[in-house]
């Protein structure tokens, strides 16, 4: 490649707040040169007007979903393409030989990994297999098996798709996890039961790195500060017996801030699950340390919505893997980081209403 000559890459997913925002984001921090072309289902998506190019694609679900990126694709030349939704993730690795054939660089992990993690019943079935601490989960075909479940509180959850905290609830008692499991039961998808662990105070999320041959590059862990208002989806009261859960229970909302550290213990065992997955590429770790060890509640076959967070800091992900496997350039391993406190806000910005009649 010619010395100065920007890499054109393709986001898609570029809403305002999504995974596909934050790696545009991280991208502009790189001192890699990038043509950063956006694409959206949505004509006001904020990544639009951060990006040197953007189209209006359809969602991942349409039939012409690829046909129509393709098109996108050839016509801006892209080299490297990065999914910033879990749809549209899994569409393009099921037709990952098609990008190939037309030379397009897909920056994603393994397929089998992306299936695994991407339901949760089999990522519990895996961390199970490999006596990795889980928590309790039961998967409810019917909402007559709600019998079976006797400890509270809980956290119910798609077990398929449904990509962040969305369709996430807790319940502290049968009728309200009879409600939540009609709900989503309603939404043709199969809730999942997890019993609630820990305390929201000892929740980590934890970027892993791995080649695409599989070697370890490294992992930086955040210690998510969920009780602030932007950070968590759900905040009510314990009302359950088991107090060692704390007075207040807590889910993250996926906005996630708080302490970049070491957190050595954290960061193996986060690295021991991506190393056991034979996870490729970028891989993302939610757990909760307790008095009885490290338990993963969530792994994520992706950049998540920490990743400009973890730029911030020095640990560029999207770049790190660009150069690597992309450029083939010698990156120092383990890739360091700054240790800090990263908090989040909320910005605006004008847009003239011309602005949004976009190409398509």
């Amino acid at each position: 490649m010619e010395k100065n000559k920007k890499i054109s890459v393709l986001l898609t997913g570029v809403g305002g707040g999504g995974v596909g925002e934050q790696i545009l984001k991280t991208l502009r921090m790189a001192k890699t040169l990038y043509r950063i072309i956006a694409v959206d289902a949505l004509p006001v998506s904020l990544g639009f007007y951060k990006a040197d190019s953007h189209y209006l694609v359809p969602l991942a679900s349409n039939d012409n979903y690829i046909e129509e990126l393709l098109k996108v694709c050839k016509r801006e030349q892209v080299q490297v393409l990065i999914p910033g939704s879990e749809p549209e993730l899994k569409k393009i690795s099921q037709n990952r030989e098609l990008f190939k054939k037309n030379n397009i660089f897909l920056l994603i992990n393994d397929k089998n990994v992306i299936d695994l993690c991407m339901d949760k019943w089999e990522t519990y079935k895996f961390l199970k297999k490999n006596n990795l601490k889980y928590p309790p989960s039961y998967l409810i075909e019917k909402d007559t098996q709600i019998s079976q479940i006797k400890k509270f509180p809980i956290v119910i959850k798609p077990a398929r798709g449904g990509g962040g905290s969305v369709n996430t609830f807790i319940a502290q008692d049968k009728e309200e996890l009879r409600f939540f499991v009609k709900y989503i039961l309603k939404q043709n998808s199969l809730p999942l039961i997890q019993e609630y662990i820990g305390s929201p105070d000892e929740e980590y999320t934890v970027g892993v790195l791995t080649t695409f041959g599989g070697k370890l590059m490294g992992s930086i862990a955040l210690k998510r500060q969920i009780l602030s208002g932007l950070s968590n989806k759900i905040k009510i009261k314990n009302r359950c017996k088991d107090r060692v859960k704390g007075d207040i229970l807590a889910l993250s909302s996926g906005v996630s801030q708080g302490f970049i550290d070491d957190y050595p213990e954290v960061r193996r065992y986060a690295e021991k699950i991506a190393l056991k997955l034979g996870s490729k590429g970028p891989l993302n770790i939610q757990c909760r340390k307790t008095k009885k060890g490290i338990f993963t509640f969530e792994i994520n076959p992706r950049f998540s919505g920490t990743t400009s967070i973890r730029a911030l800091v020095g640990y560029n992900e999207p770049d790190i893997l660009i150069r690597h496997e992309f450029l083939k350039k010698n990156i120092k391993l383990p890739v360091s980081f700054k240790k800090g406190i990263i908090m989040r806000g909320l910005t605006e910005k004008y847009i003239n209403l011309k602005f949004t009649k976009n190409k398509k």
